[in-house]
């Protein structure tokens, strides 16, 4: 395989999970358990052998600074290659790009000087496993000039309903790219090209007024490009509500979902060296995911519990998500509730939400 180049794009991915993205970018929001939604990309690109991945971002990026690290738990700890986090850093005034573009055209040292033949690009709000080794020989054998992938999804769901459209004829070829709410073949935000076609692709587009890439080159210019398209029928999740959010991570408790997404090969993430959770004498626990260094004396029902967190005697909790150190003090009830990093529960409140509304609680909330 020749080198591929990966790039990850986060800047038109709106902040639409209300209170989980006040203070982080939507790409660091955790997700089952212990990870992180970008986890999912960077480990795909691993399993392709990709060493080189840039990261570009606009805002709150703080966190996933702080998740991303040097990029060693997706073998991107890297002398030559490795992962490349790039901020906004726009120092020409005469610049007249803009949007995702203004990214590529000030960054244009980074795709120069990295070895990768073809680009494969992508977003983070779609949970999926694809083997992009196998998008890439697709993309060869079609001679196309983009290969973009989709999912065909057996029931549209509200989620569905922002993401982009494709028809795609019986010889893999798109033939229509738009947002009828009654086509099936979701489009999941990724795509292969030769990294040539994409720059001098940039290169128009900034000259036309683009400011996005897809929309910009591939939707709009189609009929100049041939574009492929690459069918993934393994897991796929949207992520771009809190009601999808939620959601999709409660079906991880059904045996069947969660084991289309990690039962094939290992989901990478920052490592984090914590004792096992500790179950004292009046913990009862059902049907629940539940991470390493927690302390746990109540009744966890339906839930997912991630790491570090404390469930004091007495406590319930019920359909709910309580992230990384949040502590639930003695005899407390939460049922339907998503709960960020660092919250407290004080003894013998009772919170609750719905199903279609979880109840949301910001990160370092006291209650």
């Amino acid at each position: 395989m020749k080198p591929l180049l990966g790039v990850i794009s986060l800047d038109h991915e709106l902040d639409q999970l209300n209170e989980l993205t006040y203070f982080r970018c939507g790409a660091s929001v955790p997700f089952a358990g212990r990870y992180r939604l970008i986890d999912f990309i960077l480990s795909n690109m691993m399993y392709a052998e990709i060493v080189s991945v840039g990261l570009f971002i606009r805002r709150k990026y703080r966190s996933l600074l702080d998740h991303l690290g040097d990029g060693k738990p997706w073998d991107l700890d890297r002398k030559r290659g490795g992962l490349f986090i790039l901020p906004p850093d726009w120092n020409d005034p005469t610049d007249t790009s803009r949007g995702e573009l203004q990214h590529f055209h000030n960054n244009l040292h980074f795709f120069r000087r990295s070895p990768g033949k073809y680009i494969v690009y992508s977003g983070s709000r779609h949970i999926n496993m694809v083997d992009i080794r196998e998008v890439y020989q697709q993309h060869c054998e079609s001679e196309a000039d983009v290969t973009v992938v989709y999912k065909q999804v057996e029931q549209l769901e509200p989620e569905h309903e922002g993401c982009i459209r494709l028809n795609v004829d019986s010889s893999n070829r798109v033939t229509g790219i738009h947002q009828e709410k009654d086509n099936h073949n979701i489009y999941m935000e990724m795509f292969v090209i030769e990294k040539e076609l994409f720059l001098d692709m940039v290169d128009l587009c900034i000259a036309h007024g683009g400011s996005h890439f897809f929309r910009d080159v591939i939707q709009k210019g189609r009929g100049n490009l041939k574009v492929a398209a690459y069918e993934y029928k393994g897991y796929h999740a949207v992520i771009n509500s809190v009601q999808s959010y939620y959601k999709n991570s409660m079906d991880l408790l059904k045996r069947e979902h969660y084991l289309r997404l990690f039962g094939k090969q290992a989901v990478q993430t920052k490592i984090k060296y914590e004792a096992p959770t500790k179950y004292l004498a009046d913990a009862k626990i059902s049907n629940s995911l539940v991470a390493n260094g927690c302390v746990i004396d109540g009744w966890v029902e339906n839930s997912i519990i991630f790491r570090g967190v404390r469930i004091e005697k007495g406590a319930r909790i019920i359909n709910s998500i309580v992230m990384q150190k949040s502590i639930i003090e003695m005899n407390a009830n939460i049922e339907n509730v998503i709960m960020d990093k660092d919250v407290i529960v004080s003894q013998n409140r009772t919170l609750m939400g719905a199903p279609q509304q979880p109840f949301v609680i910001a990160k370092s909330s006291i209650l």
